[in-house]
């Protein structure tokens, strides 16, 4: 087994096919299958499912790429230290519900990794969608909410798609409405108050199950509702049409200005937020810089969070 190897495979999984794996690698097509069948043979085990439409990692895969990743970023450790070569190039990939916080600690993560070369992706993503590419490993990790009302059909998905979640905080919900909303200069605002305003969420397509919904209450009938598909609509509503918004609270002035501003909303539910791994597969430098970062954003607004990271 080589490093070369190892490099090849792992570009494997991140591209999601051998061709365009070997495109990016600079290699034939030929080449790189044989390298990874010769992988294959030595391991005595099969990394890929291979279909017409692509390939996937197999159970061994998926823990064999664990392995891999720290092999590699071990080795590369060891270059840059006596060595003296560059750090290569740096990989993340995150998917998350629609979250200013989210956002907030991957700018905070790539300013800091400060890498010569990188090729980062962040998703805000459907809820549905951030379970898939968690589960097909085309993100690292995904930022997603569990609540008393979808927890046990959440749970079931992660459970069955072999995924751990991992708890941030929790928090009570807040509406974000616009600082010219009529409600903004209330203590705090009842659903009673938000009758006659517009309710903004954000849609799941296919998988649109109350149960996926970003936003908790989603049963609740409103006389008024809109769906969106991002975050900026959602806020130029809130703006336009003094549309609301169910959230955690966490609103970034740096990312969004003084325009939104976030009001406790008088209920008994509570919102926790959390992040998804693959249980198999284990978290690259990356993407633990950035659970580092976001494990710091939320602390800032004196949020219970947890010890996990």
């Amino acid at each position: 087994m080589t490093l070369q190897q190892l490099r090849y495979f792992i570009e494997t999984v991140n591209s999601g096919s051998i061709n365009k794996a070997a495109e990016r690698l600079f290699i034939a097509q030929s080449s790189l299958s044989n390298a990874l069948k010769d992988l294959e043979t030595e391991i005595q085990h099969q990394l890929f499912i291979r279909t017409p439409k692509g390939i996937s990692l197999t159970t061994d895969g998926g823990e064999f790429l664990g392995y891999a990743r720290q092999v590699l970023e071990q080795t590369e450790l060891l270059e840059e230290r006596w060595l003296d070569k560059k750090p290569s190039r740096r990989l993340c990939s995150i998917s998350t519900q629609h979250y200013a916080f989210a956002v907030n600690a991957f700018v905070n993560m790539v300013k800091k990794t400060n890498a010569e070369e990188y090729e980062y992706t962040l998703r805000e993503a459907r809820t549905f969608e951030i379970v898939e590419d968690v589960k097909n490993l085309r993100s690292d990790l995904g930022i997603l909410y569990m609540s008393q009302f979808n927890r046990k059909v959440i749970e079931k998905l992660l459970y069955e798609n072999n995924l751990n979640f991992h708890s941030l905080f929790h928090a009570r919900p807040h509406v974000f409405i616009s600082a010219e909303n009529p409600l903004a200069a209330k203590p705090c605002v009842t659903l009673e108050d938000l009758a006659d305003y517009p309710r903004l969420s954000f849609e799941q397509g296919e998988y649109n199950s109350f149960y996926f919904s970003e936003e908790i209450l989603s049963t609740e009938h409103v006389k008024k509702d809109i769906r969106v598909g991002d975050r900026a609509t959602i806020f130029n509503l809130m703006i336009g049409l003094n549309g609301y918004t169910i959230s955690t609270g966490i609103v970034s002035a740096d990312l969004n200005g003084e325009d939104i501003i976030a009001v406790p909303l008088k209920v008994e539910d509570t919102i926790e937020i959390g992040w998804i791994s693959h249980k198999d597969i284990q978290l690259s430098r990356q993407a633990s810089l950035y659970l580092e970062e976001l494990k710091d954003i939320v602390s800032k607004y004196s949020i219970s969070v947890s010890d996990e990271l």
